[in-house]
């Protein structure tokens, strides 16, 4: 029932939406304006059920479909849809175009130089080679331009906590990922639990700002060089895709640090990651897409209120002869109609 009429007495050109969910959701139609001009040949059709119920839903129509038109309200059309890659965090700032001119004339000397670059790559054609046993090192942390291909967040930032954190040089000359990490959530009733602090690597991105990916595809382990406190922290190998449902695709494992003065060389192969999606992990999981690696990050997050400290000297991929295996995870494909 529409308004007290029925749904299949409705002719063909009043097409209707609804709006909420459940029995109590409201029924809004939209209609052509020949379908108003034959109101009072359809109002005479349709008294049978009751005149008074539907001459006032006829009215009803008339006016909401003038207010309302073409407007969706179905809550299927955005329910699968991501309208931010960070899910709402950290708002645009908003630039004038002479500003954004002025910005884009700095930088216009550097992307030409990369695009000459990129250029003379294409032209050599040296292929890279790489033998069983091989190590490169993706980020070395020694100087102060080093630090800005790193971004850092943490809950207090979104007002969300109250934990904090940077990454800075230490004082031997090496990155430092330091801060303070709280449980303490904000008194706002909104925030059920709080304490993380991450540091981000930034995508790559070829001259003129275009995005591309890391390929780690000849590479099967992660070689870290750090230092730490003796607590847990947590390796993030981020995978976005084209596709908004690829866009928090993180495979992750867990990074333990043994404390004390000395270094620690660890080498974590790449089938030990699992997937996980927004903070959960996923029920199907799959070997990480090394070809399409976006960006690396390390998060603190062991639920300890206290200070900590990582000191880290590279971060790199390493070609394991020995190890051969693909994917650590055993998945169980259940027969279709398959009922338990």
């Amino acid at each position: 029932m529409i308004c007290g009429i029925p749904r299949l007495l409705l002719p063909s050109n009043l097409c209707t939406t609804s709006l909420g969910t459940g029995p109590c959701r409201t029924i809004y139609s939209f209609a052509t304006r020949d379908s108003f001009k034959s109101s009072r040949s359809l109002k005479a059709r349709y008294l049978q059920p009751s005149r008074i119920q539907v001459s006032r839903a006829l009215d009803n129509v008339q006016n909401n479909a003038q207010s309302v038109r073409f407007i969706s309200t179905t809550p299927v059309h955005w329910m699968f849809w991501e309208r931010d890659r960070k899910g709402g965090y950290g708002g645009k700032e908003k630039h004038s175009k002479k500003e954004m001119i002025r910005a884009g004339l700095k930088e216009l000397r550097g992307e030409l130089a990369k695009w000459q670059e990129e250029v003379k790559e294409k032209f050599e054609c040296d292929p890279l080679l790489i033998r069983p046993g091989d190590m490169d090192k993706m980020w070395v942390l020694k100087e102060n331009k080093d630090l800005e291909e790193w971004v850092v967040t943490c809950d207090k930032d979104h007002n969300e906590g109250f934990s904090s954190g940077a990454v800075t040089l230490s004082p031997t000359g090496h990155g430092l990922f330091s801060g303070e990490l709280s449980t303490q959530v904000p008194k706002d009733g909104v925030v059920k639990k709080a304490g993380y602090v991450n540091m981000r690597s930034l995508r790559p991105r070829k001259s003129f700002k275009r995005e591309t990916y890391l390929d780690w595809s000849e590479y099967n382990t992660l070689e870290l060089r750090v230092r730490g406190d003796g607590r847990s922290y947590l390796i993030n190998i981020s995978t976005a895709g084209y596709f908004d449902i690829t866009w928090n695709d993180i495979y992750s494992y867990a990074l333990y640090t043994r404390g004390g003065p000395h270094w620690q060389l660890t080498r974590i192969p790449f089938s030990k990651f699992f997937l996980s999606s927004k903070g959960r992990i996923q029920d199907k999981q799959c070997a990480i897409p090394l070809d399409r690696v976006v960006s690396l990050g390390i998060s603190a997050g062991d639920k300890i209120n206290a200070p900590f400290r990582l000191e880290i000297d590279y971060i790199g991929v390493y070609c394991d002869p020995d190890h051969t295996e693909e994917f650590a995870y055993e998945m169980y494909k259940l027969p279709k109609f398959y009922i338990y």
